[in-house]
């Protein structure tokens, strides 16, 4: 953007104003020397000019240092950003440091990403620092990247440790960070807390220093925390979020246009420690041998409108993550944990999906209505279970289970991927600390209200097609053709054989796990098809549902909790025309889809695929250290476990029935020489002719368990039962390139076998 000629100021010693509109309206970084060499000062008149600059900054009118000084609320030409917001792909800045004076809050910046048209760098994601060039427009900021800055805190959480000589070093906690990094600067941290840091000096030699003490990184509810800090996970609501909240919750519901449902004995079937209730079913016969079903989901869309500061923070965070100990919630607590919330006996606005279902499980009306419910029931699944099996049930729950089977019919028909895939759930006592670890049992009760949502988001998807609608799917793509290529030569070396001339359908791979009878052999071949399959995304482009093998598939049923299902709910407004009155109080007008919304999608979707992404590593990563440190009281003992992945520097397990990875390096299999089958995904002995393939099972011995990074190490067996002795440092395999990196070689934390802290290896330290 061009600025406007300055006029070439008159000598001597400048006023106020005329400092202002010089420091506003220059191109390049003013202070004290600028000034004083724009208005030809000399002598006495720079000692005058100094104490007129002190004048201005305690009268509020400026701000900064004497080499940079901008205006009060203001931001200096040139300084650090540090990136707080993405939406609709541009990014959103604050200056990284901002103490001013006043106590203003720190200016909102658009980032200028692009220069002719081009992106000069990386795209740049939340928690990104980048020194750049500022400029006042209209009113507002933007702001040119001059250069990303390295990542303040990526890597660099971890605990501090002491050696025998007092020197700090920083023990990682992300298991992919191999090395301890040496402390220049503890500040008030001390041994053994955890802490954040940054880079002290521009050499790795420079070190780190520390920025922030977290406190203990084995206290409860600490695992959670370092998840949320190394993903960057938005937890904290703006001021402007939460005013913007208590707002919307005080908003009538409006009955005279909505549907009244609240004679319908709808119930909520949810876990026993749901933290929200977003959805209830009903249904009932309809004298044909099918049913009629009511979906009602929580009219999310009536609070959260397009544009206002709730829309952009549920933008921005995309989705809620849950963590054993806490929910890290995309909506603030007043909408999702109450107003929202689907209560039992309480009016609540909903959107409700109305459908009609034929005897064979198939969808043949559908309509959606803005209504009003009153929940009857909120039941756990495993007391409505019990309740079906003790013929204890309501005629309700009955009717649930009759439509249910029904359903089930047509599911079964269109035969959707089965790959049984154990959810591990971490149970806590009252003070946070680990009560039980255990795969969540599967109940009818889940299947039952799985399939009602599946009827409901292929409802949504469908109607909003019907009236040519944007829609937000869910897309899951058929398997590329270079994964179905990887999958077919390694089916060769079981001695069968996968054709890729047919058409490739979930069903293809339901029978071919059917035909597999030996236990073993079926795990291998489960873990070849999941290697096979796509990643699930959102997009505006209907690509079909492969693993539930349908043709239009959307998320409409939990809009507390995905952003996606507050898109889908706000097309279906509009389309159906479902738009309230005007709310009287101070929140954007409408509920249906902005114009933005419509004309960024593409946009929209990518960006909330990636913090679903980022939630799933977040939400794993927690429950791996749960796992860990649940396990480093029982280092040495043997575990049932099966490989899940095989490279040439050795091999990954998990214990059954409990999750938590760990590795087998290939040093400890013992003398012989392994050779690495990438199309087997196999090791394999050159004498012995032992093999250890994806998808084994077989006992290990736990040798360490380190609860900071969630990671786990093994020990193999011998056929008596005895730790295998390992190579030592000989080559025990032999491959063409270099073995991955191996991953942290643990700390104090890290429980070994003789329950001694395991070795820290120091950057620009050789180990000895």
């Amino acid at each position: 953007m061009s600025k406007r000629p300055i006029k070439q100021p008159p000598p001597g010693l400048p006023t106020r104003e005329q400092v202002l509109e010089f420091i506003q309206t220059s191109d390049q970084i003013v202070g004290k020397r600028e000034i004083g060499k724009a208005f030809g000062l000399k002598g006495q008149e720079k000692i005058a000019l100094k104490k007129l600059l002190r004048d201005m900054a305690e009268e509020g009118l400026i701000d900064g240092k004497r080499t940079a000084y901008h205006r009060m609320g203001g931001v200096p030409k040139v300084t650090v950003l540090k990136v707080m917001d993405i939406e609709d792909g541009e990014a959103f800045a604050i200056p990284d440091a901002w103490e001013p004076d006043n106590g203003a809050p720190p200016p909102r910046i658009r980032i200028i990403e692009k220069k002719g048209g081009k992106v000069r760098h990386a795209a740049l994601k939340i928690g990104d620092r980048i020194l750049a060039r500022n400029e006042e427009v209209g009113g507002g900021w933007q702001a040119h990247i001059m250069k990303k800055l390295p990542a303040r805190t990526e890597g660099l959480m971890g605990v501090v440790e002491l050696d025998g000589s007092g020197k700090g070093w920083l023990a990682p906690v992300d298991k992919r960070v191999r090395d301890s990094s040496p402390i220049a600067d503890l500040g008030d941290a001390e041994e053994g807390q955890l802490v954040l840091a940054e880079p002290a000096g521009r050499s790795p030699r420079a070190g780190v220093k520390v920025v922030e003490v977290l406190g203990d990184p084995l206290a409860p509810k600490s695992f959670s925390l370092i998840a949320i800090s190394k993903h960057g996970i938005p937890d904290v609501f703006p001021e402007s979020t939460l005013a913007e909240a208590e707002i919307a919750a005080k908003l009538p519901l409006g009955e005279e246009k909505r549907e009244d449902l609240r004679h319908l004995p709808i119930v909520a079937i949810d876990p026993s420690d749901a933290r929200d209730h977003d959805d209830a079913i009903w249904a009932e016969p309809d004298g044909e041998g099918g049913f009629k079903a009511v979906i009602a989901i929580a009219d999310v869309s009536f609070y959260v409108r397009p544009g206002g500061a709730l829309d952009r923070e549920a933008r921005k965070r995309g989705n809620s993550v849950y963590f054993p100990d806490r929910v890290v919630p995309m909506l603030p607590e007043i909408l999702s944990a109450d107003v929202c919330s689907l209560r039992q006996g309480e009016g609540r606005a909903a959107m409700a999906c109305h459908v009609t279902i034929s005897s064979t499980g198939k969808i043949t009306s559908t309509r959606f209505t803005r209504a009003i419910v009153k929940i009857d029931e909120v039941i756990a699944y495993e007391e409505a279970q019990r309740r079906i099996d003790e013929k204890d049930a309501s005629e309700n729950l009955q009717n649930l289970w009759a439509c249910w089977k029904v359903l089930d019919t047509a599911r079964k028909a269109r035969d959707p991927l089965e790959l049984d895939l154990p959810e591990r759930r971490v149970m806590l006592d009252d003070q946070g600390k680990i009560a039980e670890i255990a795969v969540r049992e599967r109940l009818d009760a889940h299947r039952v209200v799985e399939e009602f949502m599946i009827t409901a988001n292929v409802a949504a998807a469908k109607a909003l097609e019907k009236k040519t609608a944007p829609v937000v799917y869910r897309v899951h793509e058929t398997p590329g053709r270079e994964k179905l290529v990887a999958l077919k030569d390694y089916l060769e070396t079981f001695g069968k054989k996968l054709a890729l001339g047919q058409v490739i359908t979930p069903s293809l791979f339901n029978r071919m796990l059917k035909d597999v009878t030996d236990e073993s052999e079926k795990a291998q071949v489960m873990e070849a098809v999941l290697r096979t399959q796509t990643q699930a995304y959102y997009g505006p482009a209907n690509m079909g549902h492969f693993g539930l093998s349908l043709a239009s598939y959307a998320h409409f049923t939990s809009p507390i909790r995905r952003y996606a299902d507050l898109l889908v709910h706000r097309a279906l407004v509009d389309a159906y025309q479902l738009e309230q009155p005007k709310p009287k109080a101070d929140l954007p007008p409408h509920s249906g889809l902005s114009d933005k919304d419509r004309e960024d999608l593409s946009q929209i979707s990518d960006a909330i695929s990636k913090t679903e992404r980022r939630a799933m590593e977040a939400e794993r990563d927690t429950i791996d250290r749960y796992v860990a440190a649940w396990l480093s009281g029982r280092v040495g003992e043997t575990f049932r476990t099966r490989i899940t992945g095989v490279q040439s520097f050795g091999f990954f397990a998990t214990i059954e029935g409990l999750g938590g990875d760990g590795l087998v390096p290939v040093s400890t299999l013992g003398s012989d020489y392994f050779r690495y089958d990438e199309t087997a995904q196999s090791l394999v002995g050159e004498r012995s002719g032992v093999s250890y393939s994806s998808g084994d099972r077989l006992e290990l011995q736990l040798g360490e368990a380190n609860a900071l990074t969630g990671a786990l190490k093994f020990v193999p067996l011998d056929s008596d039962g005895n730790p295998i002795e390992p190579r030592g440092n000989r080559p025990a395999f032999r491959h063409k390139g270099r073995p991955q990196n191996k991953g942290n070689s643990g700390s104090k934390y890290m429980k070994g076998k003789r329950g001694r802290p395991g070795n820290i290896r120091h950057q620009g330290k050789k180990k000895r």
